[in-house]
């Protein structure tokens, strides 16, 4: 028998798309009386084709929040998993043997293992730690990097006495990025436990959340992923606090708004959710897509994919507001955040490929793979609207009108302008981009949690400040995001790097993110200004924000800036002002991180006893079909000139190979007083 969430999933779709299809009409119909000619020649249909698009993509978003903004009204969605199942009936459920995995990739180590000690504690403070075992997965290339995690690995399983439980393990063969990371995990390890946790190396979740994921797990054997809705924390710059606290504010009404019409047909986003370990391994394995260009190849954007098919196997995916204290963390600066947009721009288009090829994925699964897409096409098509009402512009400024466009008709088309639609349709779209940022600050309010953002006064000037900051970045996403999708579409290759997550970006890197957009800005201007003044008046919200990319970006993204709208009380967030133990915790200084003051992590492995015994441990024995006069040579250098001596990957050949640590530790406690590794005599003991 059909679930109950079926049938009503299907009302609520229903019924929100003829709602969203009726007002794109009205609004599409309203854009044509409003052209010149009423659509009667190829541009003006474009131009209403483009907008009807365009429309069509904000009229989805706003009614998302309004929808979330009725659900949680009524006081929360009867058919959630949590409503069926409140905190006091799950709390003499058992739980069962789960897998805690952090895939990370050249991620910063003091942030990542402090998240993770954070994690431990928590759940070890529920009383249940006992239930699960932690995995760090590294994808780490550079040796200066995986040498440190080595050593905070062990140093925190020191600790958290943590051994048995708390493991780590690096790939030598980096295939399919993160999925494929995963899919390693699976293949070693999935068949000893239950369930298994997706954390992100910016991830933080309390022990009580992580407990009630698995219970209601439990309870409902029927759903392969649980998804938590992680809210960001930790941020420290103005750009990463604006995002911050929109994410605290907005984010509740829109994320219930998607859950109520997703119900069982969820999305996964690839963390801080739970997954079922038997049906996961058996249908959600990502082969190779086998079309040409983008469409061929590994999968990307992995998360989206591995949902559908677990829906496609009968399983339910689920995603749960309500699932409070899961945490992710904000790229610090427009760069980085942009940055990341361009792996997900590949990602989210190769999706095109399944969206019409692949077989038995539920329709709603195809909705999510297109809503994806457009969240990312919708920045071309903007940058297309532009460049046609430009055209149109420029066509009645220095062409006569034409009454006859019609070929071979004997009857004139008079031109109309109706400014009165105009400002209409101008008034309808802002409405619909602002109605739900109105709506949760009224959510705020109904729910008392003004207090929370910094009290009645700040909360609305917070809001005025970050649409200020949302208007500023708007033109600058969009030509960026569209160069994006004009490099995915062109199958440009991704260099694969790890995230800055805390620093600030300076000038150069700036520079070359967002100048193009300046100059190429500068020329619309200066056209628009000797085309005619009006236009050069409407081009400019536009206009301004891309002249200033590069200084808005410097600005937005200092810590400074962030910290002194803080101690104004703007922008604040929940977490901000009532703390978070977990915040806490992962801030607070080890003691002991592994590092050995003064030296890099390679040179601590070779001169280090105890760290030294451990990279030993972890590394292998020589391979068979090594060459060991090239292995010889590189060590007679490394012992001669110091590790600068040799590229990355010669340190690497090194410093997974066991026979060489234990030589070069030797050697270098043995080497005279002017060899390189005598100054560092000193820092160790022999």
């Amino acid at each position: 028998m059909p679930s109950p969430w079926r049938l009503r999933a299907r009302i609520r779709r229903i019924f929100l798309t003829l709602l969203i299809i009726a007002q794109c009409a009205i609004a599409t119909n309203a854009m044509i009386r409003v052209l010149p000619y009423h659509g009667g020649d190829p541009l003006e249909i474009s131009l209403a084709v483009v907008f009807a698009l365009l429309f069509f993509g904000i009229s989805v978003g706003s009614w998302f929040g309004i929808y979330g903004f009725i659900v949680r009204l009524s006081g929360g969605d009867p058919m959630s998993l949590m409503r069926r199942h409140p905190p006091h009936t799950l709390k003499n459920v058992p739980l069962t043997r789960t897998a805690i995995i952090m895939p990370i990739y050249h991620e910063p180590i003091e942030r990542t293992f402090g998240g993770l000690r954070a994690v431990y504690r928590s759940l070890e403070a529920a009383g249940c730690i006992e239930h699960f075992d932690f995995f760090v997965l590294s994808d780490s290339r550079d040796p200066e990097v995986w040498l440190a995690e080595q050593s905070a690995w062990f140093h925190l399983c020191k600790t958290l006495k943590a051994d048995g439980r708390l493991f780590y393990r690096r790939r030598l063969l980096n295939m399919k990025y993160k999925s494929g990371n995963i899919a390693d995990f699976f293949r070693r390890w999935g068949r000893n436990y239950r369930y298994t946790l997706v954390l992100d190396a910016d991830s933080l979740m309390t022990g009580e959340t992580i407990t009630r994921m698995v219970r209601l797990m439990e309870v409902e054997p029927s759903v392969g992923i649980l998804q938590s809705c992680p809210t960001l924390i930790n941020a420290r710059s103005l750009f990463a606090r604006a995002h911050q606290f929109a994410n605290h504010l907005y984010g509740p009404i829109f994320t219930t708004g998607l859950a109520a019409l997703q119900l069982g047909e969820a999305a996964y986003w690839g963390h801080n959710a739970l997954l079922r370990n038997e049906p996961f391994m058996r249908h959600c394995g990502l082969k190779r897509l086998n079309g040409k260009g983008l469409f061929g190849g590994a999968i990307m954007s992995h998360d989206f994919v591995e949902a559908a098919y677990m829906a496609r196997a009968g399983y339910e995916v689920w995603l749960e507001p309500e699932l409070s204290h899961s945490y992710e963390e904000s790229p610090p600066t427009l760069v980085e955040d942009l940055t990341r947009d361009k792996r997900w721009a590949k990602g989210n288009l190769q999706h095109l490929w399944l969206v019409f090829f692949a077989p038995k994925i539920k329709m709603a699964h195809r909705m999510a793979f297109l809503n994806g897409i457009m969240s990312y096409l919708a920045s071309p098509l903007w940058l297309i609207f532009l460049v046609l009402s430009t055209m149109a512009a420029t066509r009645l400024a220095l062409r006569p009108i034409n009454y006859f466009p019609a070929e071979h008709s004997p009857f004139p088309t008079w031109p109309e302008w109706h400014p009165e639609l105009a400002l209409a349709l101008a008034s309808s779209t802002v409405f619909l981009l602002f109605v739900p940022k109105f709506l949760a600050l009224l959510d705020a309010l109904l729910q008392r949690r003004t207090a929370a953002f910094g009290g009645i006064l700040r909360l609305p000037a917070s809001v005025l400040l970050e649409s200020v900051v949302s208007a500023l970045l708007a033109p600058i996403r969009m030509f960026a995001h569209s160069r994006f999708v004009l490099e995915a579409l062109l199958n440009v290759n991704l260099r694969w790097a790890g995230q800055n997550r805390t620093s600030e970006t300076g000038w150069r890197p700036t520079l070359i993110s967002q100048a193009p957009a300046s100059l190429i800005a500068i020329c619309w201007a200066a056209f628009a200004y000797r085309l005619d003044f009006r236009f050069f008046l409407w081009s400019l919200p536009i206009v301004i924000p891309l002249v200033l990319a590069v200084p808005t970006s410097i600005v937005l993204g200092r810590v400074s800036l962030g910290h002194m709208f803080k101690k104004l009380g703007l922008l604040c967030t929940p977490e901000e002002l009532e703390g978070c133990s977990l915040v806490d915790d992962m801030q607070a200084p080890a003691a002991e991180n592994g590092r050995v003051r003064g030296l890099s992590a390679f040179e601590a492995a070779v001169v280090d006893p105890g760290l030294n015994r451990l990279h030993q441990s972890l590394g292998r024995p020589h391979r068979k079909g090594a060459n060991p006069a090239f292995i010889h040579k590189l060590r007679q250098l490394c012992l001669q000139d110091g590790p600068r001596a040799l590229t990355t990957r010669e340190l690497s050949i090194l410093a997974r190979d066991r026979e060489s640590l234990s030589w070069l530790h030797q050697a270098a406690w043995q080497a005279d007083s002017k060899s390189y590794w005598a100054a560092f005599h000193a820092t160790g003991k022999q």
